[in-house]
């Protein structure tokens, strides 16, 4: 009977071992090993385990494209290591905690010395102010900057930058520190703010002028002047509602004379994309020209770029004047 009951057993177990999944479970890991093993999913591949807790870096599931997935770096190499295979467009890491700066778009290091600088001029539209000295960085960039004149370009090593703004006597009206993109082109103007001087830096990139024509942009520097529209003579708005420590985009221009007005209008500005040209009979009578802040006369020549810009000459309100600078 004994028997009998043993070879009812095994003819259970050999039935349901016909009937169970053919594919083995891998078993979860002893208590001391620290890393679970997550279940099959069934298609035979492997599940990779979680670290042990001195490795450091946990190695990410498998893509089920065959491409091991490269761990994170052990705590002192300082940044991650490159993706994919062959490690063809490695990732710089990040630098050190005292490099001189951090790192900038297009993996352009901010290193003293390098081949490739900033260029920086600068412009002083303090009203009420005497002469400045300025100083990047503790070297001498300017020694002489009076009210309404700007310097030529001078060499920036890339980086954050202090900017140090003294009168001629030595004393220090202010300093801050202003990045310095390497390749970029910049004007650095001392502007009045509320109680003191600030310092505005604009771009002064743009493309280059072809088949003879030029650009023109403006930018408010004055601490007491509106939302002003600039206008040709004949009515148009070119830029409308230019604000304080507001710099235009460019647009081109045709050489030629030209007359323009400065006010607060509700009139709306030609398109965008149109470029500045000389006296339309079209339009001249259109629209009543406005009481203007100020105005300007320029001649254009071909194949410069020109910045007008807008600055404070007087305590009271919309008391400015212009001030051209043309780069060729």
């Amino acid at each position: 009977m004994e028997r009998n009951r043993g070879n009812s057993a095994n003819s259970a177990q050999e039935s349901s071992g016909t009937d169970s999944a053919s594919v083995p479970v891998i078993p979860l890991p002893t208590p001391d090993q620290g890393q679970p093993i997550q279940p099959d999913d069934g298609a035979g591949v492997p599940v990779i385990p979680l670290p042990t807790p001195d490795q450091g870096q946990p190695i990410q599931p498998d893509d089920g494209a065959g491409i091991p997935v490269i761990p994170l770096p052990n705590p002192g190499e300082g940044g991650p290591t490159c993706p994919g295979p062959g490690c063809d467009s490695p990732i710089s890491p990040l630098p050190t905690p005292n490099p001189g700066g951090p790192l900038f778009p297009g993996g352009i290091q901010p290193l003293p010395g390098g081949t490739r600088y900033a260029s920086a001029r600068f412009l002083n539209a303090a009203f009420g102010y005497p002469a400045f000295r300025i100083f990047v960085g503790g070297n001498p960039a300017v020694s002489f900057l009076s009210y309404g004149s700007i310097s030529g370009y001078s060499r920036v090593n890339p980086g954050y930058r202090t900017v140090t703004v003294s009168g001629t006597d030595g004393y220090i009206y202010m300093q801050k520190t202003l990045p310095f993109e390497a390749g970029g082109v910049f004007t650095v103007a001392v502007i009045n703010r509320a109680g003191g001087l600030d310092l505005l830096k604009i771009p002064d990139i743009c493309c280059s002028p072809s088949n003879n024509t030029s650009n023109f942009r403006v930018s408010n520097l004055a601490l007491n002047s509106g939302a002003l529209d600039v206008l040709l003579a004949d009515g148009r708005v070119i830029y409308a509602d230019v604000r304080f420590k507001e710099t235009t985009s460019y647009k081109r221009i045709a050489p030629g004379a030209y007359e323009f007005l400065f006010a607060e209008t509700n009139q709306l500005p030609i398109p965008a994309y149109t470029d500045i040209e000389t006296l339309d009979s079209a339009f001249i009578g259109m629209n009543p020209l406005p009481s203007t802040v100020a105005s300007l006369y320029m001649n254009v020549r071909a194949n410069t770029n020109y910045t007008v810009f807008i600055l404070q000459n007087g305590q009271t309100y919309n008391a400015v004047g212009t001030m051209v600078v043309a780069d060729r």
